[in-house]
């Protein structure tokens, strides 16, 4: 049993751990991050991993435990306890663990990677207040969500991404269609632009088969298949040529993908061009877009430079290319916020505000 001195300690380190839970939350507040723990309802049903698959012992790394059952809200993401946490729970946990007693195995349910607590949420606190590594704990494993799962995201929010590509590839089957496929994004709420893309671009080659007089109209695989085949991949093989991920080092080649067509998008409406073909455009973006807060500086006076040099065109467009897309957007090649537009949709993917690269120059 813990003496006075043990549980007069757990006391002051209670306050302490609710001390560090403050400094926390304001900390997450300040910079508009999730302050919580997880909470596995809306895990598990945004990732519809509901089905068990097996139950058993394990001892468990304590930094994978990333949410909560019932008790998200009273324990911040490194699970210490706020207020509302038992006081009296947490500190008789913590005398009896500085004692030397032993403490019973929690529950958790397990999806991917991580764990939530089902049973034992002050023992997992306490547990991690004292600096342990590990715990003890009856496992319940859920089917494998279909994208990975890690406690990084949960750490970076970016569980809420991954939610959303599960969410993309089911409407989709990318995944299916083209195996090994990957269109992970970094920045949430982003896929219904990448579902508008796709869906105009079946609408546009299904309006070249009925100028063709073709009866045959493509279906949502096919347009799915023919998007990422004849619009994505080419954009991804150009990033790659130009070697453009190590300009924006957090970053995917499907955020750029995005970024690159809002560019070409923006280049369109103000010189009043055809679309860009793939290595164009990545090569303009290239030009003047960067993460690398030098190379952005310097990409910005560039630009300057070219600017009060009188040229009109975008920087990295020949003279030969500039015209040619004007030729081209004067004979009919429409821009694609122009396509959906005609499609009848009430805004267009480059119309809605996105995130693009940080005080990047603009072209």
């Amino acid at each position: 049993m813990p003496n006075s001195m043990q549980r007069s300690a757990a006391q002051e380190h209670y306050a302490r751990s609710v001390s560090k839970a403050q400094m926390a939350d304001l900390l997450r507040l300040i910079r508009g991050q999730q302050a919580s723990a997880a909470n596995f309802e809306e895990v598990s049903r945004r990732l519809r991993t509901r089905q068990q698959v097996g139950r058993r012992m394990e001892v468990v790394p304590l930094d994978k435990i990333v949410g909560s059952v019932g008790r998200y809200q009273d324990f911040t993401k490194e699970f210490l306890p706020r207020r509302s946490a038992s006081q009296e729970r947490w500190t008789k946990l913590d005398a009896a663990l500085n004692a030397l007693e032993h403490l019973p195995p929690v529950e958790l349910y397990k999806i991917g990677d991580v764990y939530f607590v089902k049973d034992g949420n002050h023992r997992v606190s306490v547990a991690r207040a004292n600096g342990l590594d590990f715990i003890e704990a009856h496992v319940t494993e859920l089917e494998p969500p279909p994208v990975p799962l890690t406690s990084d995201d949960f750490q970076r929010d970016q569980w809420i991404v991954k939610a959303e590509y599960a969410d993309f590839l089911k409407d989709t089957q990318l995944d299916k269609i083209r195996p090994g496929a990957d269109l992970l994004l970094t920045v949430p709420g982003r896929y219904d632009i990448l579902r508008r893309h796709i869906d105009v671009h079946g609408y546009l080659r299904n309006q070249e088969l009925a100028r063709e007089g073709k009866p045959h109209r493509l279906s949502r695989e096919q347009v799915v298949a023919s998007w990422y085949d004849n619009v994505y991949m080419p954009v991804v093989e150009a990033i790659r040529k130009y070697g453009l991920l190590k300009h924006f080092p957090k970053r995917t080649e499907a955020d750029l993908y995005l970024w690159i067509a809002q560019h070409r998008e923006a280049l369109a409406r103000r010189f009043g061009l055809a679309p860009l073909d793939p290595e164009t455009s990545v090569r303009t973006f290239a030009e003047t877009h960067s993460e690398r807060p030098l190379e952005r500086t310097l990409k910005g006076l560039k630009l300057g430079l070219h600017r009060a040099k009188g040229n009109e065109r975008p920087l990295g467009m020949s003279a030969e290319e500039f015209e040619d897309a004007r030729n081209r957007h004067d004979a009919g090649e429409i821009a694609l916020s122009e396509a959906e537009m005609r499609q009848g949709s009430k805004e267009s993917p480059q119309e809605r505000p996105e995130e693009s690269p940080e005080n990047s120059p603009e072209e």
